[in-house]
């Protein structure tokens, strides 16, 4: 045993001795150059390219490494066998990720590239204006060399877009409000935000298969259309109008969409917004990828006030003005000058193309009561009728609160209600207001809908009957009174029908 760590001493001693004698002989500058000589060689005759992607770029965050940890946090990286967890803030699922120093394959366009997630210690905190994490974090990608210019121009980006989807589906919906009408935060933003929970869907939506099927066509054929829209110089827009009585399901139609394209909302507040300019400022601060909603429109603002003049001169041109408008209620010099030229750039005018991905939404009880500028396609492009309860919605109804398919209800009780929706003309708003009360016995709230139904129906009928019998009545009385004036030779039957239809 002596003999042994005898010659052990010795070899280290020779070890040491040659270690240096190899640092004096051979300074750092020329170790360096031969390591990376030697890393040339390599990577000259090996068949894969490497990429570096590091968490902290100088003193910034790169942007690249948050999206590829997000990218390899689908479902592609569930098969890996060690994997990290995360949940992040106004987000409603966990995510996936890699473990330190853990690789995993990917394929884009039949080609397979490798990631590995490198962690190692900070060796030395260099000065910065912000204090560096202990750990050195990063991605490293190796690819064959033949697909290198796939990765640099396609994959790369592809990572992008997936991860920003990821982001946008993971976090929660948000709600915005110009609720201090023009004023700005301490950030310097003029909306406020909640987070959006509504749980309405189109499955969930009363109204008829077909339209429904209609609508979401529509707005996937919007969503998917950015090649279209770039091709033909088209802002990347689109305008629905919602109209039809209340409580026929406008505000859950808008929620629907929100949740189907994963948009925010913006509830912009025309009454709370002063002038055309502080219109075009809360335009600017809206995000891409949502929806901005103006309800009530022909309730919020007056817009009918436009009027036509005819300008002087230069072959009659015809010129239109459009008047300044108060709220509802409101004195008329009071600070609100919003115009409807304003409101008409906001939605289609050069400065509703300063983002994209957007929807416009107007919702309003009377389409009769607005400007036929506002109704155009540009700015409102698809016309969406909210009507009273059908068959086809009040079974969704019965679903949705009783948990009732066609075949717990039987035939007979199909039969009366189909017999009666129609000439109920009910709202979803109405039906499920008699559904909630009754939703603990089953049974019990359908009989009520029918009930109800037929209540409504036999009062619409009954109106219906004295509407035709009082026009029946005035028709008799203008015969009568006609044929009095002939009689009397009156010569001015055509004035005296005149001032009775008067």
């Amino acid at each position: 045993m002596k003999e042994v760590w005898t010659t052990m001493a010795s070899m280290m001693g020779v070890w040491a001795f040659c270690q240096s004698l190899l640092h004096t002989v051979f300074p750092p500058e020329l170790r360096f150059a031969s390591i990376k000589l030697f890393h040339r060689i390599f990577s000259y005759f090996s068949s894969y390219c490497y990429y570096d992607i590091t968490e902290i770029d100088g003193v910034n965050t790169n942007e690249l490494y948050n999206a590829v940890q997000l990218y390899l946090s689908s479902s592609a990286s569930i098969s890996g066998t060690r994997l990290s967890l995360t949940r992040g803030l106004n987000s409603s699922s966990i995510t996936f990720g890699l473990s330190n120093n853990d690789r995993l394959t990917d394929t884009f366009n039949n080609v397979t590239v490798e990631w590995e997630h490198i962690v190692t210690q900070r060796q030395s905190q260099t000065f910065s204006w912000r204090p560096l994490p202990e750990e050195k974090r990063g991605f490293t990608l190796r690819v064959r060399k033949k697909n290198k210019q796939l990765v640099l121009n396609s994959y790369l980006d592809y990572v992008m877009e997936t991860a920003s989807e990821l982001r946008r589906k993971n976090q929660d919906r948000l709600l915005y409000t110009n609720s201090r009408g023009g004023s700005l935060d301490s950030r310097g933003h003029p909306w406020e935000s909640v987070p959006f929970k509504h749980p309405s869907t189109f499955d969930t939506l009363a109204m008829d298969a077909e339209k429904k099927s209609e609508i979401i066509a529509d707005l996937m054929d919007f969503a998917n259309g950015e090649a279209f829209y770039q091709k033909t110089g088209r802002a990347w827009k689109r305008g629905y109008l919602l109209y039809g009585p209340p409580g026929t399901g406008k505000s859950s139609m808008i929620a629907a969409m929100a949740n189907y394209l994963g948009y925010d909302i913006y509830d912009l507040e025309l009454t709370e917004v002063n002038t055309n300019s502080e219109l075009r400022k809360l335009l600017m601060k809206t995000s891409s990828k949502s929806i901005i909603v103006i309800e009530d429109i022909d309730c919020s603002i007056n817009l009918t006030n436009r009027n036509k003049n005819n300008g002087g001169g230069g072959g009659g041109s015809r010129k239109h003005t459009y008047d300044a408008v108060s709220p509802p209620g409101g004195d008329d010099g009071g600070g609100n000058t919003i115009t409807l030229s304003g409101l008409l750039n906001f939605t289609d005018g050069l400065w509703s193309c300063c983002g994209s991905e957007r929807i416009f939404v107007f919702t309003t009880n009377h389409i009769e009561k607005l400007d036929p500028a506002l109704l155009r396609s540009g700015r409102m492009d698809m016309h969406i009728h909210m009507s009273y309860c059908s068959f086809q919605s009040l079974k969704i109804l019965l679903r949705n609160y009783l948990g009732f398919d066609e075949s717990d209800l039987g035939e007979e009780v199909l039969a009366e209600l189909e017999a009666v929706v129609v000439d109920a003309a009910m709202t979803p708003a109405d039906v499920s207001e008699v559904l909630i009360k009754n939703r603990r016995d089953k049974r019990k709230a359908v009989a009520e809908v029918v009930e109800a139904l037929k209540v409504r129906a036999e009062r619409n009928r009954m109106r219906l009957k004295s509407e035709v019998d009082d026009e029946e009545q005035e028709k008799r009385a203008l015969d009568s009174d006609k044929e009095g004036c002939e009689e009397k030779g009156d010569h001015n039957v055509e004035d005296a029908d005149d001032e009775k239809i008067h």
